[in-house]
């Protein structure tokens, strides 16, 4: 568990791993691998005055290719984006 929370309406995503191989079994290099564009929501601020935030820790979400800052927290690597910045909740 983190102990870490975001102020107003930015949300803390842990990014899912980058695949490794196509759906055809060829293995992607380092050099090539694709940013993912998908994580978990690991928590979120309470929103802005008018706009409680909609996600919530545990919802798995799609976010814009090169959205949000990354942070490592503990090690390991995070992204904190604004809520906005997130797509949908799948």
């Amino acid at each position: 568990m983190v102990n870490f929370k975001p102020l107003a309406d930015r949300v803390l995503v842990e990014p899912a791993a980058a695949e490794t191989k196509t759906a055809g079994g060829i293995i992607i290099p380092d050099t090539a691998k694709e940013k993912p564009q998908r994580g978990i929501v690991i928590a979120a601020g309470e929103g802005k005055k008018d706009e409680p935030t909609t996600v919530k820790a545990g919802d798995n979400v799609l976010y814009g290719k090169y959205a949000g800052t990354e942070i490592t927290i503990d090690g390991k690597d995070y992204l904190i984006m604004r809520e906005s910045d997130i797509f949908a909740i799948v």
